[in-house]
């Protein structure tokens, strides 16, 4: 049975992906902040009889907490075949009538990055360095990071991009960061089996951005374990969202 870790995952998008991988015969390893959530949202699926699930408490802000996640994982299986990075948070602030404040470039402090990034981007980092030695142990081992089209740089330049006006200088430059190293981590496992792939699950519905998106959860799920169960002659250091690009999915940097 091919495992998978995802951080993140005690609702919204994370948790559609564990139910959809749990469909599939994957053991997942749900990643939750905080256990008691975790605990709950396994109890969710159990009560829908997928039971290959296990919790595990991982704060990726924290290096103690990502390490003693590592060795729980570690302590049940010696072998890491999916991780999926989707814990994140947007540093967003919302109006009393629940419309986005834009995160300004001119005056949005150094302190939001800072919380913003140490999440998105340096918990990343610390979450895949380390769980490499057990996925290296895969026979096909497949790294996902929950990417957003709203960091493509490319995009973001266009002034005929549908979201060209929704900027917030914080959130998209963590993604452009996030995307950056994706790049990297893949041209380093280029010889390998790995494939690794920043995914934009799209514009989805959730409390993350205020319940303001236009997707289901249902569809971001799928979108994410596609590119988590791709084979060998699946591709490697790309950028996907279906939303912006139905046909092939790829979009530019």
């Amino acid at each position: 049975m091919k495992t998978a870790f995802i951080t993140g995952a005690n609702k919204s998008i994370g948790f559609e992906t564990a139910r959809q991988l749990l469909q599939l015969g994957y053991y997942v390893y749900l990643g939750s902040r905080n256990l008691e959530n975790g605990q709950q949202a396994v109890a969710q699926l159990h009560a829908e009889g997928l039971t290959n699930v296990t919790p595990i408490a991982i704060d990726v802000t924290n290096y103690n907490s990502v390490q003693n996640a590592r060795m729980a994982i570690g302590k049940k299986t010696a072998v890491l075949d999916v991780l999926i990075n989707n814990a994140g948070i947007s540093g967003a602030k919302f109006d009393v009538d629940g419309n986005f404040i834009p995160q300004t470039a001119t005056d949005t402090s150094v302190a939001v990055f800072k919380e913003v990034y140490e999440t998105n981007v340096y918990g990343v980092i610390r979450v895949t360095q380390a769980f490499l030695d057990l996925l290296q142990k895969a026979s096909q081992p497949r790294i996902v990071m929950v990417s957003s089209s709203q960091g493509s740089i490319a995009l973001h330049s266009d002034p005929t991009y549908k979201y060209y006006h929704f900027k917030g200088a914080v959130y998209l430059s963590s993604k452009s960061a996030l995307n950056m190293y994706t790049v990297n981590l893949a041209y380093e496992l280029r010889d390998t089996h790995f494939k690794i792939n920043a995914v934009s699950p799209g514009f989805t519905k959730t409390d993350f951005n205020n319940h303001h998106g236009t997707g289901t959860v249902e569809d971001a799920g799928k979108r994410i374990v596609k590119y988590a169960i791709i084979d060998d002659k699946g591709p490697t250091g790309k950028f996907f969202c279906e939303e912006t690009n139905p046909e092939t999915g790829e979009i530019p940097w």
